[in-house]
């Protein structure tokens, strides 16, 4: 095995699982997801030698999935099926996604929801987030604060008993 093709076999393998999750708490479908991911890892090995040195490799990958997924069905389409909550818990499970926290990133608006993914899926930084969206590092912030309140309102709601003693 050549070089070229044992370092994408190593970043394959580390790579699959996270990215697959991001992909997949952003459409909200483990099958749709896994298409995604399959193809932007074609792209990836096709491309591998300007891929390896991009500075977010995994970025590059969940980006790449989800602009796969951008064809005109899917932009018909991508309202009614991130609405539904028809998430299976199965597919949640099998990404290792908690059920609660995709229906509540569904809820998100898709900008937010990018945000949330790269910041948080694949814990890259401020400015690596600004560079794959093509936004500001300061709109990042404001995506990732609006989109951090919503969340903490609908997972951890807090309640009003005892409130003002």
């Amino acid at each position: 095995m050549s070089q070229g093709n044992a370092e994408f076999a190593e970043f394959f393998a580390a790579s699959w699982d996270p990215c697959l999750r991001a992909v997949a708490a952003s459409t909200g479908s483990l099958t749709l997801a896994e298409d995604q991911v399959a193809e932007a890892f074609a792209r990836a090995w096709a491309s591998w030698p300007k891929v390896s040195r991009h500075p977010a490799p995994r970025a590059w990958i969940v980006r790449t999935a989800l602009n796969a997924g951008a064809s005109a069905w899917y932009r018909r389409n991508k309202e009614t099926a991130l609405a539904s909550d028809d998430f299976a818990v199965a597919d949640s499970q099998a990404a290792g996604l908690d059920t609660a926290v995709l229906t509540a990133l569904r809820r998100l608006p898709a900008r937010q929801r990018e945000v949330i993914v790269l910041r948080v899926f694949l814990d890259l930084g401020i400015d690596a987030t600004a560079r794959q969206l093509g936004i500001a590092p300061g709109t990042v912030r404001a995506h990732l604060s609006r989109a951090m309140t919503a969340l903490r309102g609908e997972l951890a709601p807090v309640t009003t008993a005892g409130a003002g003693r």
